[in-house]
């Protein structure tokens, strides 16, 4: 790889439909075989040769610091940053997007998790469609209602987004896992005003411009008691 790999890990969601598991474990610390989700991130990204990460940090963020301090030895450099008031996906990015300078970047939601590696994201954005700016994981959801739902051409290049609709067109959703380069960050740094949320307000403005690749593996939002039961069957002990 000719720049190196960086990740913002978002893990500073309250976690309240998780609750009350949540209720004194933050969301990303929840554990997956005994691993927590953001210690798997960390495995995976590790696996993928990433050089360093970034954590944004908010509800139980001591717990989330001294899990960080306590994990094993690594080769990834990790960061972490406090919101004393959250600043939303997108408005995260934006404020640190100085941490991705001459680096490929990547945005995770730490309360996903992935079977797998993501080698196929990477090598889908290295081989992207000329005029996209952004590659986002896709996958195939029994609950189309629930998440962002895509259409792409036959380049795979997203052409629609509906994002959490009753009658949703399909069930290919947005992993919200994303790839991206200096020119995106350019393109976030110019929208007016500054965006809060990646789903409703970046991604609408990109139609045509964003690659995907696409998982036939497991992929969950962690996001409720059920999901967490589901993950525990689906996904193994590695990536």
């Amino acid at each position: 790889m000719s720049r190196p790999l960086r990740a913002l890990l978002l893990a500073a969601g309250l976690g309240t439909r998780l609750r009350p598991i949540t209720l004194h474990t933050p969301k990303c610390l929840v554990p997956i075989h005994g691993e927590p989700l953001l210690g798997r991130w960390l495995r995976q990204l590790e696996a993928a040769g990433c050089e360093a990460v970034l954590i944004n940090t908010h509800y139980l963020a001591d717990q989330v610091e001294k899990f960080l301090q306590e994990r094993p030895p690594s080769t990834v450099s990790v960061q972490t940053i406090n919101e004393p008031e959250l600043l939303g996906t997108a408005g995260t990015l934006v404020a640190n997007s100085a941490f991705f300078e001459n680096a490929i970047g990547l945005l995770i939601h730490a309360d996903n998790a992935m079977a797998g590696d993501l080698k196929g994201l990477l090598e889908a954005h290295s081989a992207r469609q000329a005029q996209c700016l952004l590659t986002m994981l896709t996958f195939r959801t029994d609950q189309p209602r629930s998440c962002g739902i895509v259409a792409t051409d036959a380049n795979g290049v997203v052409t629609a987004f509906h994002e959490k609709v009753s009658d949703p067109p399909g069930n290919c959703a947005n992993g919200a896992l994303y790839a991206f380069d200096a020119p995106f960050l350019a393109r976030l740094a110019e929208m007016s005003p500054q965006p809060n949320d990646f789903s409703t307000e970046v991604i609408p403005t990109l139609m045509g411009r964003i690659q995907t690749w696409h998982t036939d593996k497991p992929y969950l939002d962690i996001g409720t008691p059920e999901a967490l039961a589901a993950a525990q069957l689906l996904l193994a002990t590695s990536p």
